[in-house]
C-alpha cells in the first residue's frame, strides 16, 4: 500500500513539474514577445517594466517619445542631485553665502533684488537649455538615437567608440538618469519630513 501511494506522490510531483516548466516557458515566451523586450534599459531584474502599458501596442513614435523625455527628466534630475549636494555642503557662489540650501533657498531669493536676478537667470537658462538639447531637425544631420543632441558641434571622442561601448555608456546615462529621479526625489521628501539622510545628520533648509 505505502509503495502505490508513493508512487502516485511520485506521479504527481512529476506532474506539477512538468505543468510548471510549461508554465514558466510559455511566461518567458510571453515576456520575450512583448514589444521593446529587447530595447536599451530593459534588463534585469524588472526587464520591460511598463505596468500601465504604455507602449504595448508596439507603436515606435510613442516609445521614442517617452524614451527621450526619461532620458532629459534623467539629465535634469542627475544635475539637481549634484547641486542639492553641493549647496548642502556649503558651496556658495561668491555674493550667495547666506542663501540657505534646499527648498528654503527660493523664497530666499525672492526676498532680494539680487536674489530675483538669480532666479531670472536661472529661468533663461532653462530656456535656452530647452531650445538647444533638441534635434536640430534644420541642419544637415541625423540623431544617432533618441537623446542625441550633439547636432553635429559636439563629440568628445564619442564618434570613436565602438557600438557596444556607444551602447554600454547609453545604458549606464540611462540608468544614473533613473537613480538620479528616485534620488532628487528621496532628497527632497526626507528634507520635508524633517528627516536626514546625509552623513552627519545635516538637514538641509534647516
Amino acid at each position: 500500500m505505502m509503495k502505490v501511494v508513493a508512487v502516485l506522490l511520485a506521479l504527481v510531483g512529476a506532474a506539477a513539474a512538468f505543468s510548471t516548466s510549461a508554465q514558466q516557458g510559455r511566461a518567458s515566451t510571453a515576456i520575450a514577445a512583448k514589444p521593446f523586450a529587447d530595447a536599451l534599459g530593459a534588463q534585469a531584474p524588472l526587464g520591460l517594466w511598463d505596468p500601465l502599458g504604455l507602449i504595448a501596442d508596439g507603436n515606435t513614435v510613442k516609445f521614442d517619445a517617452l524614451r527621450e523625455r526619461e532620458i532629459k527628466h534623467g539629465r535634469v534630475a542627475m544635475l539637481a542631485v549634484v547641486g542639492y549636494l553641493t549647496t548642502a555642503a556649503g558651496i556658495r557662489f561668491p555674493g550667495a553665502e547666506d542663501i540657505p540650501d534646499g527648498l528654503k533657498a527660493f523664497p530666499a531669493l525672492l526676498e532680494t533684488k539680487d536674489g530675483m536676478n538669480v532666479l531670472m537667470q536661472m529661468v533663461a537658462f532653462f530656456v535656452v537649455a530647452e531650445i538647444v538639447n533638441r534635434d536640430a531637425s534644420w541642419l544637415d544631420n541625423k540623431a544617432e538615437f533618441v537623446g542625441d543632441y550633439r547636432n553635429g558641434a559636439l563629440d568628445f571622442g564619442w564618434d570613436s567608440l565602438d557600438e557596444a561601448t556607444k551602447l554600454k555608456k547609453r545604458a549606464i546615462e540611462l540608468n544614473n538618469g533613473r537613480a538620479a529621479q528616485m534620488g532628487i526625489f528621496g532628497l527632497v521628501v526626507h528634507e520635508i519630513i524633517g528627516t536626514s539622510v546625509l552623513p552627519g545628520g545635516y538637514l538641509p533648509g534647516q
